[in-house]
């Protein structure tokens, strides 16, 4: 009973990112699941969590370029690479079934998100350069307490569907 207890905590604790990650994920796809995506929020408006706040992000590029942008809280750090044609692939397209979206945020910032999902984890395994403070674009989810962040796009990021690997058998 204790271990389930701590395991419902553990969900619970997890439940306001997730919600998060959700509604970026329903905004993206122009369908409306939770109660603050609507149609109008994903041409400029209010943003994918509705409130309409904005952050400031850099992004420093492969090459050292740093592109400082204005990012919708509620969107997911893929989407806002991607919106300000900052090179970061997500080949999945934020399913968490590759690892091209590979980021490496500061410390500070890696210690205001939640724990990464085991999903991401087992991605984030995969990938190319990986470091103590490395996470997946597509589910860092943009929050105000967030403003200010930097993020590195790695140096390479390893796509086993283009890249021609094939896994060996256990």
């Amino acid at each position: 009973r204790a271990c389930h207890a701590a395991s419902a905590a553990a969900r619970a604790a997890a439940a306001p990112q997730q919600q998060l990650q959700q509604q970026a994920v329903a905004a993206r796809m122009g369908r409306c699941f939770g109660s603050f995506a609507s149609r109008p929020a994903l041409h400029g408006g209010a943003g994918p969590d509705g409130t309409g706040q904005t952050i400031h992000v850099t992004f420093v590029e492969r090459d050292g370029e740093r592109v400082e942008v204005e990012v919708h809280t509620g969107m997911s750090l893929l989407e806002a690479a991607h919106k300000h044609d900052v090179e970061l692939e997500g080949a999945c397209e934020g399913s968490l079934a590759c690892s091209t979206c590979h980021v490496i945020l500061e410390e500070s910032v890696f210690d205001k998100l939640d724990e990464p999902s085991d999903d991401e984890n087992d991605m984030l395994d995969l990938a190319f350069a990986l470091t103590e403070t490395s996470r997946l674009g597509c589910q860092v989810i943009c929050t105000k307490e967030l403003d200010g962040m930097v993020v590195t796009v790695p140096s390479a990021t390893r796509n086993f569907g283009v890249d021609g690997y094939v896994p060996p058998k256990h």
